[in-house]
């Protein structure tokens, strides 16, 4: 809503100048502001956690004790509701309740989910991997679908400022379920189980 909007809405109601005019103006395009935020990604996946359940015949990918911590110097931290999976050849980070909800679809137009995935690699040099020998594949467990698509034109495209390589991979996830995804890279493969929901 603009200024002169506002200004307009606080004389109808007799306010007509002074100081008291501008702090109520002032608050009202703040509150204006704050409705038009979207709520952040981990309000989200906070309600995720609390109200999506896997269930007990999809055998998600989990934390062990033995978790996978990256190389020095690549980054280890990650949200308080993910943890590191894979090896030095090939990581991905993961959600801990196994679950990916409430994705969203490329086009309007189109019916699958769409999720995009950071693969690291120790060494990887996205300039000498064009195109990436990254190859992503996956499968319903639960039910027959139509097998994951990758989109492979996004993959070697990443690079983080501390000059660090991932490759981002687009996938396109034909229906809610139980999906097996494997990333395959010149042989070296990180399969992972994940639930994915509405």
């Amino acid at each position: 809503m603009a200024v002169d909007a506002l200004a307009t809405c606080v004389e109808y109601f007799g306010i007509t100048g002074g100081p008291m005019r501008n702090a109520i103006i002032l608050a009202l395009a703040v509150a204006a502001w704050i409705s038009t935020i979207r709520p952040s990604a981990s309000a989200n996946q906070q309600t995720t956690r609390t109200t999506t359940r896997v269930p007990e015949s999809c055998p998600v990918t989990q934390s062990s004790p033995q978790a996978f911590w990256p190389p020095t110097p690549y980054p280890s931290q990650h949200g308080s509701d993910g943890f590191w999976f894979g090896s030095e050849r090939l990581w991905v980070q993961l959600p801990t309740n196994g679950t990916w909800s409430h994705l969203p679809h490329y086009r309007p137009s189109e019916t699958a989910f769409r999720q995009k995935i950071q693969w690291w690699r120790k060494g990887y040099d996205w300039h000498a991997d064009m195109p990436s020998k990254l190859v992503v594949t996956g499968k319903r467990l639960d039910s027959t679908a139509p097998p994951l698509v990758s989109q492979s034109n996004a993959s070697g495209m990443g690079t983080r400022m501390d000059g660090l390589a991932f490759i981002m991979s687009g996938l396109d996830i034909p229906t809610i379920g139980c999906w097996q995804i494997t990333g395959d890279y010149n042989g070296d493969k990180l399969t992972f189980v994940i639930w994915v929901a509405p």
